[in-house]
């Protein structure tokens, strides 16, 4: 590979895992640029992950403050700070991470990443965002793909003891073995817009429920602007009845989003579960290094856990005009 070679610092900090992944990995590693817009507990795990591996820099985005709340499911914040004021999330979690691993850097970029103009993502080669509207994740997603260069961008969210991942890894290409070598495969990702607009009725029998389950619950959040549970406790009605709707339009049956998941998924409203913050955390982490090294098959493009059952689902979800 081009560039640099690692320092002697560093091949001895990374030793362990370049034995695992080899040199190029981790040189393609040490140069990979990230950043992370809205910060959760899902995310700190993430963070803790890509910076004990020696990525290259890690930038952070959210100005909402520091609050006791944001302690629940999230060891980058102590009760000390939480009970500071004038702190914003990501200048504690980059305090924190910094303590991880000095040689990355990692630093803070304040505002809305929406409203940043596209050229604002060409000094990145990962995006992951959460903790913010639909809306957004589409505006952000669709800059990524206006820029020159191929951008990775990941979308996370975890409601209680379910949790999704979504990948846009473009046009990708990257190293898969077999028993004769090594083949060259290649995947073509659809945007978060594109696959959402795919119509329900022509998905796979085997999709799985939480998929379903998670667009209504945007679509209550786009209409109310905010999440359920959040100013009333008696949210459930509303979206049982936007689940009707939104079946009756898509040609679903209701039995695919079941009562027992929905109402689970309302009562949790913002609220994470600390255990599928871990695992969402750690698959996270691992989708980003395979983007970076090209080494394994990545997800595509939806990536579920329910702690209910305990699997890992993956859900290829094709744009509308592959499926009519």
């Amino acid at each position: 590979m081009d560039g640099e070679e690692l320092t002697a610092q560093q091949t001895a900090l990374y030793d362990r895992q370049i034995r695992v992944w080899g040199v190029d990995a981790q040189k393609r590693l040490s140069k990979a640029n990230v950043l992370v817009s809205g910060l959760n507990g899902t995310l700190a795990e993430f963070c803790k992950n890509i910076v004990l591996a020696g990525v290259g820099s890690l930038t952070l985005m959210d100005d909402r403050l520091v609050t006791e709340d944001a302690i629940h499911a999230n060891f980058l914040i102590t009760p000390e700070e939480a009970k500071q004021s004038g702190s914003s999330l990501a200048e504690v979690y980059c305090n924190s991470l910094k303590e991880f691993n000095p040689m990355v850097h990692v630093s803070v970029e304040k505002g809305d990443l929406h409203q940043f103009a596209g050229v604002f993502l060409d000094k990145f080669d990962v995006v992951v965002i959460s903790c913010c509207s639909l809306k957004d994740k589409i505006v952000i997603n669709n800059k990524c793909r206006e820029r020159q260069k191929r951008i990775a961008f990941y979308t996370v969210e975890c409601r209680d003891s379910c949790g999704e991942i979504f990948v846009d890894l473009q046009s990708y290409a990257y190293a898969k073995k077999n028993s004769d070598g090594t083949d060259e495969c290649h995947l073509e990702y659809s945007s978060l817009e594109e696959a959402i607009s795919t119509s329900w009725r022509y998905l796979p029998k085997k999709t799985t429920k939480t998929y379903f389950a998670m667009r209504v619950l945007e679509h209550f959040e786009s209409l109310q602007n905010r999440k359920p549970c959040q100013i009333s406790g008696s949210d459930l009605p509303h979206v049982l009845k936007m689940r009707k709707n939104l079946c009756e339009a898509q040609g679903l049956n209701e039995f695919h989003i079941p009562d027992i998941l929905l109402n689970r998924l309302v009562a949790a409203g913002a609220r994470e579960h600390p255990p599928v913050c871990a695992i969402l955390g750690g698959i996270l982490g691992q989708e980003v290094f395979k983007a970076i090294s090209g080494k394994g098959e990545p997800i595509k493009n939806f990536f579920y856990f329910n702690a209910a059952d305990g699997k890992g689902i993956i859900d290829d979800i094709p744009p509308p005009a592959s499926v009519c």
